[in-house]
């Protein structure tokens, strides 16, 4: 008899029982698969990360639509740590009633006129963000810069890009080789570029264009001695001409074209080293070199716009490296950014060699990259960087690392990471 009596509680709590753990283990199965949806969601960052979570979730068996299955994914989720940036993700399943209604347990919702539960399980991830830093970086497309394509390789297959990050403000197209660089970015379409290639990433924007300040004011009272071009021209004056050794300390001043008529060895005392600012003029190499056999140099562009040239032309080498300290750090050859005209280097690398350690800022030039740098053989670290308007790149290589210590702040960006749950 008692057992009689006992029975029916008996079976009711065994079924309770049963049935509650069957929902344990599926909403255990659901947070699996919000978990690993919310971090591929953040992962992706892009405009259908939605898409992706769904993607996921399906894979674990929870297809939004079907079997009463609801997935949703927000990229405006509020974050542990303040701010609606994270991303969440949650799994909600309506499950029939059986054995729990011996009971009287009702459910939490009705769905065609049956009694149901509803199993939620939700989970939170937050983008994770790193620095990355670019030792190429072509600024077409950003106010002020025409340009409808930022990187440009056409075959390429001596490029060897590897350790080095490039970024485009605008499109990038690299065609049957990615350069081998590590990383390439763009703002827009990435067509292979860098070994791993992004689209759609945000700007990077002009880093250097404050150091403009530094220079001083023009000295040349408006005569600029430009290099003859027909033989009634007048020559230029011997300060234009340089040949042997040469101190540069401080801000040293070229009015016009510079033209070496012989190696030139330049040194200096100062810890900064030398800065030579050539107003409106070219400096042509004309098949010698110019060295520096001991301390660091800058060589700057200014003047102004117009008839005049604003770069380093001719045959012959560029072997020096910039200073490591001091308002030019890392600066190894600078057009100031008012300049537009008479900036573009069709030979860069080549036309004269570049050995340089340092940053070259040529932020209005379109570029025909066509030789490989290397470093300076004078205090020389191995580390190169461009900024450019638009580059075409031809040639077989850049050489970058060490960039800290050669004191080159190279320009970066601050680009999602891997996602990490955080709720």
């Amino acid at each position: 008899m008692i057992v009689g009596f006992a029975l029916p509680v008996f079976l009711a709590a065994l079924s309770l029982g049963f049935e509650l753990g069957q929902w344990y283990l599926t909403r255990q199965a659901m947070q699996n698969a919000a978990d690993s949806a919310v971090v591929a969601a953040a992962g992706n960052g892009g405009a259908n990360y939605d898409v992706e979570a769904k993607a996921v979730a399906a894979t674990y068996g929870f297809v939004h639509g079907a079997d009463d299955v609801t997935v949703s994914a927000s990229n405006t989720a509020a974050c542990p740590a303040g701010g609606s940036t994270c991303y969440s993700v949650t799994i909600s399943k309506n499950t029939p009633l059986y054995l729990s209604r011996m009971v009287g347990f009702q459910g939490s919702t009705t769905v065609s006129g049956q009694r149901m539960q509803t199993l939620t399980s939700a989970a939170v991830a937050d983008q994770g963000e790193t620095e990355r830093k670019y030792c190429v970086l072509a600024l077409a497309g950003l106010s002020g810069h025409s340009s409808e394509e930022g990187i440009r390789c056409n075959g390429c297959p001596k490029a060897d890009l590897s350790g080095c990050n490039v970024y485009s403000n605008n499109t990038a197209t690299c065609n049957g080789h990615t350069t081998q660089a590590d990383i390439g970015d763009a703002y827009g379409t990435n067509n292979g570029c860098g070994e791993e290639a992004n689209s759609n990433m945000p700007h990077v924007y002009d880093p250097y264009a404050g150091l403009a300040s530094n220079i001083p004011a023009d000295p040349c009272g408006g005569t600029y001695h430009q290099a003859p071009t027909k033989k009634k021209d007048p020559a230029l004056p011997s300060s234009n001409l340089w040949t042997g050794a040469k101190t540069v300390n401080g801000n040293t001043s070229i009015c016009g074209d510079l033209q070496l008529s012989g190696d030139v060895n330049v040194s200096n005392t100062s810890g900064h080293g030398g800065v030579l600012i050539i107003w409106n003029g070219n400096l042509d190499t004309d098949g010698h070199t110019l060295q520096t056999t001991s301390g660091y140099l800058t060589i700057v562009f200014a003047g102004s716009n117009g008839s005049y040239g604003h770069a380093p032309i001719g045959g012959g080498e560029l072997n020096f490296s910039a200073p490591r300290t001091g308002v030019w750090s890392g600066v190894a050859i600078y057009q100031a950014p008012t300049l537009t005209s008479g900036v573009d280097i069709s030979e860069a690398g080549n036309e004269p060699t570049w050995n340089i350690t340092g940053m070259v800022y040529l932020p209005h030039a379109s570029v025909t990259f066509s030789g490989a740098v290397n470093k300076s053989a004078t205090n020389g670290l191995s580390c190169f960087a461009m900024v450019v308007d638009n580059i075409r790149i031809n040639g077989t290589g850049l050489i970058f690392s060490a960039c800290d210590q050669a004191g080159v702040d190279l320009p970066s960006a601050i680009v999602a990471d891997r996602a990490e749950l955080v709720y």
